[in-house]
This record gives C-alpha cells, sequence and structure tokens, in this order.
C-alpha cells in the first residue's frame, strides 16, 4: 500500500505533524531543536521549515517494520546485469580475495539499483540479512532507507543505486576496518566511474572513509559543502546518519530528514545547471 507524505514521514518517526492555532502570546511555541546547515538554498530553507515543524514531545517510535506499509518498486536493473562492463566488474568483485571478509562470506554484495542513476547511496557494508540474499539494505535498516527515500519522493530501482564500502560482510556485522575499506574502494570507485551519479549520499561513517578518506565524526561533515573528486567528476557529498543508526537512536531521524532535504535541493541544482 502506497502511503501519503505525512504517512511517509510518521513512518520515520517524524511525525506528528504540528498544526498552527491560534496560542495567547506569553504561551510558548513548541521547538524542534535541528543542527542547521550554516547556509541554505531556497530549497533547503523550505524543507528545514517542514522539519522545524515536526514536533516531537518524547522519543519518536522506532518505524514500523512490517512488509507492505511501504510501496517500493523492484528494482528495474541490478548492478547493470546486462551491461558487460557492470558484468565483468561483479564477476571481479565475485572472485575478490584481496582482505579477509571474503572468508566467511556467503557472496559478494555488489549493489542495486538503476544502472544509470543520478542518485548513489553509499553504506557500510553487507549485514546478515545482504550477505543471505546478495542485495545491499534487505533488512530492519533496509527498510528504513525505503521509507528515507520514499519520503524525497524516490524510490529503489527509479533512478537511485545503492552500494557499500565493502562488498563482503565483517563478522558479527561489525564497522569494516580502514583495510578492508581500502581493499574495495577500487571497487567503489568503478561502481561510480560507471554510474557517473549527480550527487552521492554518505550513509555512516565507513561511507565518509570510503569516499573522503577521512575518520572523523559525522557532525563534524554534516551540512557543510563536500565533493568527491573521482573518475574525472567533482561529485556534490550529503553525509548523514546510516539507517541502522537511526533504528538505535530515533531521536536523531529529524537531523537525518534535514540532510535528505539539503540532498533534494543539491539535486535540484545540479539539474537545473546542467540544462
Amino acid at each position: 500500500m502506497s502511503l501519503s507524505r505525512e504517512a511517509m514521514l510518521i513512518e520515520m518517526g517524524l511525525g506528528p505533524l504540528w498544526k498552527l492555532r491560534a496560542v495567547p502570546a506569553a504561551e510558548a511555541s513548541p521547538e524542534v531543536s535541528v543542527d542547521a546547515p550554516e547556509s541554505r538554498s531556497s530549497g533547503e530553507a523550505d524543507c528545514a521549515s517542514e522539519a522545524s515543524a515536526l514536533v516531537q514531545t518524547s522519543a519518536p517510535p522506532s518505524p514500523s517494520l512490517t512488509t507492505g506499509e511501504i510501496s517500493v518498486a523492484s528494482p528495474s536493473a541490478t548492478d547493470g546485469a546486462d551491461d558487460a562492463p557492470w558484468q565483468t566488474l561483479r564477476r571481479e568483485v565475485v572472485e575478490c580475495r584481496a582482505c579477509a571478509l571474503c572468508e566467511k562470506r556467503h557472496q559478494a554484495v555488489l549493489g542495486v539499483g538503476d544502472p544509470a542513476a543520478d542518485w548513489l547511496f553509499i553504506g557500510e557494508g553487507p549485514g546478515a540479512d545482504e550477505d543471505a540474499c546478495g542485495e545491499p539494505f534487505v533488512g530492519a535498516a533496509g527498510k528504513l532507507l525505503d521509507a528515507m527515500l520514499a519520503a524525497i519522493s524516490l524510490r529503489r530501482g527509479d533512478d537511485v543505486y545503492i552500494a557499500n564500502a565493502v562488498k563482503c560482510r565483517p563478522p558479527g556485522n561489525r564497522t569494516p576496518e580502514a583495510g578492508e575499506i581500502a581493499a574495495c574502494r577500487p571497487y567503489l570507485e568503478r561502481q561510480v566511474a560507471l554510474l557517473q551519479p549527480r550527487l552521492v549520499v554518505l550513509l555512516g561513517r565507513a561511507a565518509v572513509q570510503a569516499t573522503l578518506g577521512l575518520d572523523v565524526s559525522l557532525a563534524s561533515l554534516r551540512g557543510k559543502p563536500q565533493v568527491w573528486e573521482i573518475a574525472g567528476q567533482r561529485i556534490p557529498l550529503v553525509v548523514t546518519y546510516h539507517p541502522a543508526y537511526l533504528l538505535r537512536s530515533p531521536l536523531d531521524k529529524a537531523r537525518a530528514w534535514e540532510d535528505l532535504c539539503r540532498a533534494r535541493a543539491l539535486m535540484g541544482e545540479a539539474k537545473a545547471a546542467a540544462q
């Protein structure tokens, strides 16, 4: 069942929506504390206004994870299966023995989505569910990511490609180590060269390390202009939280929503500049 935009925001833990009413002058208006970017385009400002109107008096509930509540189309293409360069890349990833992660994996997970996507989302690495089925973001974090995409009118397989910093599951779903990220980086760079996305959204610190080579807090990067110089491109980056982190820390969903709004505004600017 397809959800309305308001219902999708509630799915992300960003509801209920606050509706303006007349109040006495002495009565304080409810506020939401959100770390705002230092500068905003008009699109970002509109979206930030939407975020500030989302009132949460207590910790928001975790999103519903039952299937069927979110309408998500099946990807029309997974890792460019009919394209020879993608087939070659996939085969090399499957055969990769560059680090120890290959020893306990069930299968390598290259990525999923539209091989001509403007949007690229990069996470950390496969978890148990992803290792079992060979597709990124299919567990609880994947359901939340689908809700995040839908909240800005996106969906898997439709102008969206999803990849990870590493292609094999780290034992115990731990965070990938620097050496593992470095070993997988050439595959990620080749994905970017094939995709040529207009915008990249980084989901978590491992994705930041894989692209920018920085081991810093997300708070120090969120809301600030970032560019990835790769494959002859200067690709704008938006840094936000990994969906798995948001499931553990739902109060930060409002900040993630602001990051998504910023990404949407930047994409609009990129497409306008290309016309």
